[in-house]
């Protein structure tokens, strides 16, 4: 059964913006493996900006948005063996998703020049 959906869409330049400054932004939003997998990228702003919007995107999912505790380096943006984008929980956002059943969480990531974009769906038992 589909607990819920949620998309997000993001301007690039926004997020390189926050990411380029030394304000502690990258730190607080991304964990240290999504960034080890940005960094050398030549496309790594789009990447790094497809993974807010995936996060962005989780929150919309769950149907309370970022509030309750939840922090976005809770959840981490990996890729499995194909390159398949997959979401990993931690912390509450792992104890949210036990406490309501989460059997499956399915993340997209697409992203062009100028935006990214993500759809995130979950689904209970």
């Amino acid at each position: 059964m589909i607990f819920g959906i949620g998309t997000d869409i993001i301007d690039i330049k926004r997020v390189e913006r926050s990411v380029s400054n030394d304000n502690g932004f990258k730190e607080k939003v991304f964990t240290q493996h999504e960034i080890d997998y940005c960094e050398p990228l030549k496309s790594k702003y789009q990447n790094y900006a497809a993974r807010y919007a995936a996060k962005e995107a989780f929150f919309k999912a769950i149907g309370t948005g970022w509030r309750g505790g939840l922090k976005f380096t809770e959840i981490e943006i990996v890729n499995d063996k194909l390159g398949k984008p997959e979401i990993l929980l931690y912390g509450k956002a792992k104890e949210f998703a036990q406490e309501n059943g989460f059997e499956k969480v399915h993340v997209s990531l697409t992203h062009l020049k100028e935006y990214a974009n993500s759809i995130v769906i979950i689904e209970t038992k």
